[in-house]
């Protein structure tokens, strides 16, 4: 721009058009129409000369004398070259023209032609809404309808009537004329022509397949048009439209590597051109250069910036677009076609200086069916920020205020609700007084708020520095030939714990650097060195220095001098970010309010770093959602801050009695989110109705109340006893129900009682106290009889004692039906028959389930099965033997129909049907619950029983002795009797004998039956031995098999121990203390004076020959089978090793290595005979194996029954006695099979086996 020469504003040298301008054939015309109308609307197409003609016009026109011409750009490039080349044009009287952009006015007093951008005019208007500098204005790039030129427009449309002195141009190079012409009250249009040199458009449009598998792009394609234009065309200067700054970035670097020099011709300029170009990057399209010169440009090239010298157009037809979904609450920044408008604009770039080519990438038809113009900014952006404006201006409502496009009522409605929830607006929509702070600071509301909030957390200096940072374009410069080294400058700054925090410590950076140099020039070179753009810090620096001087004016934002810690600082931040909060779903994807699913931008220094949480400084969607700023949160930051924009549920409301108070489980969620999943809460203060409902049904009804209070203890204790009648009845038509309950409490309480703080301040009237007192009448529905509580008895007969019973009535419950508390020490001396009677008001019940659970064939004999039942119990002896064997014996009589064990459907039977067991400890603690009473006595048998001290005191005195002689045994039981301290049977204690120190002889109570029994033994093993001292010695000698014998005892055990075996045989059975009971003094006495009188040296030689003849004949009988076993087998003898496998397992089954622990003197004789009767077998079997299989097979069903009867864990003394009287009888059965002329001991049969077998399952079932 020419030096400034002050001019007089009354004389305005003549002025100089450009000829071959077309709008300069229009002069006159204008010059009128702008002298005798208040709106003027030019429509000129590009090149046409409008942007710099009009306002000198304007001049001519008279306009500019007292006031100002405004002229309004869309961008800042735009506002500087137009106002250097009309200043140029205006030659000596260039002082007459200025610019102001952002940050920087080079405008005088002098001035009259002012340029700027729209963003600049609106700022002026917050200051002044009458424009009062200005006696003219244009409009220009109005087809861009960005939201400051909308809002402009209706801003003028207001002003004009107000100030009729003001005259508005409109200008554009595509409008849609009639729709202006119209909005200011048909206002005349004067459309210019441009340059009428012809273009020839070729369609070129991509290859779909190609482009769908990534073989091709747009990209591509317009390098390859710009390769055949150089080749196929004459000399020009070639401009590329391109949607993004990396295409540009992309084709910029292929087109060099594709156009360097070759065949003699010079390489082609090739310059980027993009908004965030540094000015003097953007100048060098105006240069002029030797050869050819190929732009590649955005959208800014369409209308803003006149490429000089071009000729030829590559159009891609696309453009990045901004845009807001108000559904979604995003900013969405995609690549989308363009309008045919911004087509036709970039077609004629190309006709300027003769005939021109545009090379479109995209098919006619596609061209044809694009949109005539661009959406307007204002249907496509947040209008929070234009709302505010507005309000502050005191613009009146949005919806009617005068845009030439309204945006939608959705839109409107959430620029509002944003507002309301950065605290902006009350709830009237009026603003708030951090509302008037943020109207007035130069920034997005969002941004403003984290100001706000940085006050509360002492951490303002660091937030006005990033929030200055926000507002402005990244300083981050990386060209595209020097990426690494852009980053590796760059992370000096980026190794912060946020995004956020890169701003704070690239501005300390910076500025530590400049308090260091004082010297711009040396702070350019500071920018280029870290790839930082020096304008865009300096408007950082402006931007920064605007909001200090408005908060230096407010009250209480004085900078703190004390560095905030991170947390503070992301907590402001976060005041504005609430919207854009996220939560982690998998590395780098998170979830967003609304459910969406967001990327941390890839660019992100936090990207694979971040936690649970986030918050973004913004959500853009290109390709896809991304989060663009980032820095980790805690949840619980988000609740202060949210406020009343979170949204609580509630669930599981209850009674807690430490608490006093009815709580609930409340989930806070912001948007969608939730940031508190369970927090307690009381549910009083949310829901008094429904929470005084759970008071009075937790509290009083089921008296989880702590504390005194006589009136519930009372009603307590009342409602438990006839609680317990119809538990112990089976009955719920004894006491009214919960319903009865909650209805005498609901109409004698206090309406505000609905806990125990508030029901203690209602309880301080005495009357009120007796009016919650219950009477039986108030719970009594009907009583039963006494008789009837006679069938439901409260103890059971257990042999010497009584068992507690307890009764509860409730279905589906574990503890339902009627429970036996069974002292540890008495489990293993219960009957199990005993329980399956239950008690006899269940009887009945039990017995029809049985009786319905036979099979048909039995229970259609039966029926009707009530009767049935009903006079069964009446025939049954209740509680003798066995229930199911006492059944089938009654059935038999009655119904002369035979029922087997198996038939009875016992493992169907329901819990209450069947007794619970309550297994206690001495000390009354529960061991362990069951319904099955084999798991209880196995429990019992794992336990160690234990008596209280008082328990066993008075048992001890009288039982147990010291130094005691045989001469002084008493008559001493097996097992005695502990009564409990209610005197309830607690178990059995065991009297036996032992040997102190090997010297005295004592007699002691045991816990353990087998325990006392050993020791006994024992105990008179050695009291008989001194009886026989002298004869003893020698016999322990006598009496023991030699190892010469080995083969006795091979297989069976060592030559040690089973001479200690046998020795023990033959003195337990002379002396006849096997049993293990304590004899008498007499009984002791008589036996020694029968073995003297007898001797006992013939007596224990006869039983040991009749041991030593049992070793013989199982020696004899094992040599039988393995003579017969190495015999060749005849042809057609098959298994023959499995068969004399199965031999030696009969012959180990009858001798087993330990039968001399427990079998009796008298067996003896009948296991010789098995085994001659073995040896019999295997010699006929030699001869017909055929018929010993099948003589094998009648024993073999009794053997595998046997088998499977002594795997029962725990069995009863009745049940094992059964079981070794069966064992003996299949032995029985085998030689009558087998060995007939040996005879048996007495009649047997399979017949008989199957009865005793009958026997056994009596007592298993």
């Amino acid at each position: 721009m020419k030096e400034q020469v002050p001019v007089s504003r009354e004389n305005v040298e003549p002025l100089h058009y450009p000829a071959e301008l077309p709008i300069v054939a229009h002069r006159q015309e204008i010059v009128q129409a702008i002298r005798t109308s208040q709106v003027v609307i030019v429509a000129g197409d590009t090149g046409s000369g409008k942007t710099t003609q009009l306002p000198k016009m304007c001049l001519e026109a008279g306009r500019g004398r007292r006031k100002r011409i405004g002229c309004t750009q869309p961008r800042r490039i735009a506002a500087i070259a137009v106002a250097e080349r009309v200043a140029e044009e205006l030659g000596p009287q260039g002082a007459l023209v200025g610019y102001k952009i952002r940050f920087k006015d080079q405008t005088s007093r002098n001035t009259r032609l002012k340029f700027m951008t729209d963003g600049i005019l609106l700022a002026e208007a917050h200051h002044d809404g009458n424009l009062g500098a200005y006696d003219t204005i244009i409009i220009d790039e109005a087809h861009e309808r960005s939201l400051n030129i909308d809002f402009l427009l209706g801003l003028l449309k207001q002003l004009l009537s107000r100030r009729p002195d003001l005259t508005l141009l409109i200008t554009s190079a595509t409008i849609d004329t009639s729709r202006f012409a119209k909005h200011f009250n048909n206002a005349p249009v004067i459309e210019v022509s441009g340059r009428a040199w012809p273009v020839e458009v070729r369609y070129q449009p991509l290859d779909s397949d190609q482009e769908e598998e990534g073989e091709q792009s747009y990209v591509d394609q317009a390098v390859q048009a710009v390769c055949d234009l150089r080749r196929e065309e004459g000399p020009g200067d070639i401009l590329v439209f391109m949607p993004a700054e990396r295409d540009i970035l992309e084709a910029v670097e292929s087109l060099q590597a594709r156009l360097g020099k070759g065949r003699g011709q010079t390489a082609p300029v090739v310059l980027p051109l993009f908004g965030r170009l540094s000015p003097g990057e953007q100048k060098k399209i105006f240069q002029p250069v030797k050869g050819q010169k190929i732009v590649v440009a955005t959208n800014v090239a369409e209308t803003s910036i006149t490429v000089p010298g071009v000729r030829y157009v590559v159009d891609t037809g696309l453009a990045r677009l901004a845009s807001y979904n108000v559904r979604a609450r995003t900013s969405k920044l995609p690549i989308v076609a363009v309008s045919r408008a911004s087509c036709d604009q970039r077609k004629g770039r190309c006709g300027r200086v003769g005939p021109g080519v545009c090379v479109r990438l995209y098919a006619e038809e596609d061209y044809l069916n694009r949109p005539e113009y661009t959406s307007p900014e204002i249907l496509r952006t947040n209008l929070a920020e234009v709302i505010l404006r507005m309000i502050s201006l005191r613009l009146g409502d949005p919806a009617r205020f005068p845009f030439l496009d309204p945006p939608s009522g959705r839109a409107i409605q959430d620029g509002y609700a944003l507002l309301t929830e950065l605290g902006a607006l009350d709830q009237q929509r009026c603003l708030t007084a951090h509302g008037r702070l943020m109207a007035r600071l130069p920034l997005d509301p969002r941004i403003s708020r984290m100001i706000i909030e940085a006050r509360n957390h002492n951490a303002l200096r660091e937030v006005t520095i990033i929030a200055a940072g926000l507002s402005i374009q990244d300083p981050r410069v990386r060209p595209a030939d020097k990426e690494a080294a852009a980053d590796a400058a760059h992370a000096r700054f980026t190794k912060t714990p946020s995004d956020f925090l890169f701003f704070l410590a690239l501005w300390d950076g910076y500025h530590n650097t400049f308090d260091k140099l004082h010297s711009l020039s040396k702070m350019r070179k500071f920018c280029v060195s870290h790839y930082l753009s020096f304008l865009r810090m300096r408007e950082w620096r402006d931007i920064h220095e605007q909001i200090s001087q408005v908060l230096a004016e407010e009250p209480g934002f004085a900078m703190n001098s004390q560095p905030a810690a991170p947390e503070a600082i992301h907590r402001a931040i976060l005041s504005g970010n609430l919207r854009n909060i996220a939560v982690k779903k998998e590395k780098n994807l998170y979830q967003t309010g609304g459910g969406r699913e967001v990327m941390i931008f890839p660019g992100s220094s936090q990207y694979g770093k971040t936690g649970d949480w986030l918050m973004a400084g913004e959500l853009v969607e290109t390709s896809r959602l991304y989060a663009r700023t980032v820095a980790e949160i805690k949840p619980e930051w988000i609740e202060p801050l949210a406020g009343d924009l979170c949204r609580s549920s509630y669930s599981e409301p209850h009674w807690e009695k430490g608490r006093g108070q009815v709580v609930a489980y409340a989930k806070i969620s912001l948007f969608g989110l939730v940031i508190v999943p369970r927090r307690k809460v009381n549910y009083g203060l949310i829901k008094p109705e429904e929470a005084r409902q759970i008071f009075i049904q937790s509290a009083l009804i089921e008296g989880e109340l702590k504390g005194e209070y006589p009136f519930l203890a009372a009603n307590t204790a009342l409602v438990a006893e006839l609680q317990a009648l119809e538990d112990r009845l089976r009955l719920r038509t004894i006491m009214v129900d919960d319903q009865a309950l909650l209805d005498f409490y609901e109409g004698r309480l206090g309406p505000a009682v609905r806990d125990q703080r508030s029901l203690n301040q209602w309880l301080k009237d005495p009357e009120a106290r007796a009016r919650l007192t219950m009477t039986a009448d108030d719970l009594l529905r009907q009583l039963p009889e006494a008789t009837a509580l006679e069938q439901f008895p409260l103890t059971l007969a257990a042999g010497e004692g009584e068992l507690p019973l307890s009764y509860r009535f409730a279905p589906g419950e574990e503890d339902d039906g009627v429970t036996a508390r069974i002292p540890l020490s008495l489990a293993q001396h219960l009957r199990p028959e005993l329980f399956d009677w239950l008690v006899p008001g269940m009887l009945a019940k039990k017995v029809a389930f049985l009786l319905k659970g036979l099979p048909k064939s039995l229970r259609r004999q039966l029926v009707p099965i009530p009767q049935t039942a009903a006079e069964i119990v009446r025939d049954l002896p209740f509680g003798r033997g066995s229930l199911y064997r006492t059944m089938e014996q009654v059935i038999a009589d009655s119904f002369k129909l035979r029922i087997g064990a198996r038939d009875w459907p016992q493992a169907e039977l329901p819990p209450h049907l069947r007794f619970r067991f309550c297994l206690l400890d001495g000390q009354g603690e529960t061991v362990m619950v069951t319904r099955d009473f084999s798991v209880l006595q196995g429990e019992a048998a794992g336990q160690a029983e234990v008596f209280s001290p008082g328990q066993m005191a008075e048992l001890k005195k009288r039982w147990e002795q010291k130094n005691i002689t045989p001469a002084q045994f008493g008559q001493t039981p097996g097992s005695l009797p502990v009564p409990g301290a209610n005197g309830l049977l607690q178990g059995y204690v065991y009297p036996g004998l032992c040997f102190v120190k090997q010297e005295s002889v004592e007699q002691h109570l045991f816990l353990a039956e087998d325990e006392a029994r050993q020791s006994t033994r024992q105990t008179l093993l050695q009291l008989y031995c001194k009886e026989f001292a002298q004869q003893i010695k020698t016999l322990r000698k006598d009496l023991a098999i030699p190892r010469s014998h080995w083969a006795l005892y091979e297989g069976l055990s060592s030559h040690e121990q089973l001479n200690e075996d046998l020795w023990h045989f033959v003195l337990s059975t002379v002396f006849a203390f096997r049993d293990g009971l304590v004899p008498s003094a007499k009984q002791f006495a008589a036996k020694v004076e029968e073995v003297r009188e007898q001797g006992l040296s013939p007596l224990c030689r006869e039983i040991f020959l009749e041991v030593e003849r049992l070793l013989q004949e199982r020696r004899a009988t094992l040599d039988f089978i393995g003579k017969y076993a190495a015999l060749p087998g005849k042809p057609g003898m098959g298994g023959q090793a499995d068969r004399f496998a199965e031999y030696r397992r009969q012959a180990a089954s009858l001798v087993p290595a330990d039968f001399l622990q427990w079998v009796e003197r008298g067996r003896l004789p009948a296991m010789c005979r098995y085994l001659k009767a073995l040896r019999i077998r295997v010699e006929r079997a030699q001869l017909s194996p055929a018929k010993d299989a099948l003589k094998a097979g009648q024993a073999a069903s009794h053997e595998e029954r046997y088998a499977q009867a002594v795997r029962v864990e725990n069995p009863s003394a009745a049940l094992w006695k059964h079981l070794r009287e069966y064992r003996e009888m299949i032995e029985e059965f085998k030689v009558s099979l087998f060995a007939q002329e040996l005879g048996t001991a007495y009649p047997v049969s399979e017949k008989r086996l199957d009865k005793k077998w009958r026997e056994i399952e009596a007592h298993r079932y």
